[in-house]
């Protein structure tokens, strides 16, 4: 059972706020008039109060309203009380309104370089207030992430030619993804290897080739790939930096296979893409916990997302 004193803290605020009406204007009349409540809406809530708090908080004399000790006791937290409410009111306000806020974004690395800054410009421009944190995570790292609560969205990719879509050993009815674009294949070749020139290259034509291999999920969608045009790579060298691939591919220690997004940011002067024939492209997408999309801010950022995959598959 609740203490008595507990119960004074489970008082509805509506009621802290028309007692504190009453006691500015001196009359239960005078209140509902402010307020815009009937008379008896007014008295029905005060006494509703002084049943929640178990003692008289009024007494009436000389025709008008006197408060008791409990109530003159109420009356000097009630101001605070009214302004705590609303600032807290007003602030909600702000962020239902995308007024203020953050949103907390996880992505990886070549998806921060590129469809990252495109999101938040086209955020802070209309919504200057909101603060978009960014934070870095190949999948299925990022989906981790998401679930432990440390980010709102995760932006991460997936290969369709594997059994695996990114975050399938975490991802369950409370993760929704939106789709924001597909990134299509290239194979990153010095300029002047003697297949730059080609407009496109079939994975099998570089099979007697020496390779550099990427992340993980990568290294594997790659290994699969090589596994279905008939052969088995030979991994020179293994590296998570895009910049690292290039320099190395420019440097003729072997050529490499990565996505066209991270080109459309970062090239190396001799270095040039090629697409690749028959290889599907992977597909980036944006998740988020399906509660989430209730935030006005997290859902301002998944439209953003499939807006700007959708202008770029405009775009050819």
């Amino acid at each position: 059972m609740l203490s008595g004193s507990y119960a004074a803290v489970m008082v509805d605020p509506r009621y802290i706020g028309v007692f504190h009406e009453v006691v500015r204007t001196g009359s239960y009349t005078a209140a509902a008039r402010s307020l815009g409540y009937s008379q008896p809406a007014v008295s029905q809530q005060m006494r509703a109060l002084e049943r929640a708090l178990r003692t008289p908080l009024f007494l009436r004399a000389g025709g008008g309203l006197e408060l008791t000790e409990a109530g003159r006791i109420l009356a000097g937290h009630a101001d605070s009380v009214v302004e705590d409410l609303t600032a807290a009111a007003n602030k909600i306000t702000a962020v239902r309104e995308l007024r203020r806020g953050s949103i907390r974004l996880c992505a990886f690395p070549s998806a921060s370089a590129t469809l990252v800054p495109s999101a938040v410009a086209r955020i802070t421009e209309s919504h200057p207030e909101l603060r978009i944190q960014l934070s870095e995570a190949e999948p299925p790292d990022s989906l981790e992430a998401l679930r432990r609560g440390e980010c709102d969205v995760a932006l991460a990719f997936s290969y369709p030619e594997t059994e695996e879509s990114p975050g399938d050993d975490i991802t369950g009815d409370d993760i929704t993804g939106t789709d924001v674009l597909d990134d299509p294949m290239v194979a990153v070749l010095q300029v002047a290897h003697p297949l730059a020139g080609r407009d496109s290259v079939e994975l099998g034509e570089l099979a007697g080739q020496r390779w550099i291999a990427g992340c993980p999920r990568c290294r594997d969608h790659f290994l699969r790939s090589c596994g279905s045009a008939g052969f088995e790579p030979d991994i020179a060298f293994t590296t998570d930096d895009n910049l690292a691939v290039q320099g190395l591919v420019a440097a003729g220690v072997g050529i490499a296979l990565m996505p066209s997004l991270v080109l459309s940011f970062l090239r190396h002067p001799d270095v040039v893409g090629v697409p690749v024939e028959g290889l599907r492209p992977r597909r980036v997408t944006a998740y988020a916990l399906w509660e989430q999309h209730r935030i006005p801010a997290t859902a301002l950022l998944l439209e953003t997302f499939g807006r700007i995959g959708a202008e770029t598959a405009a775009d050819g």
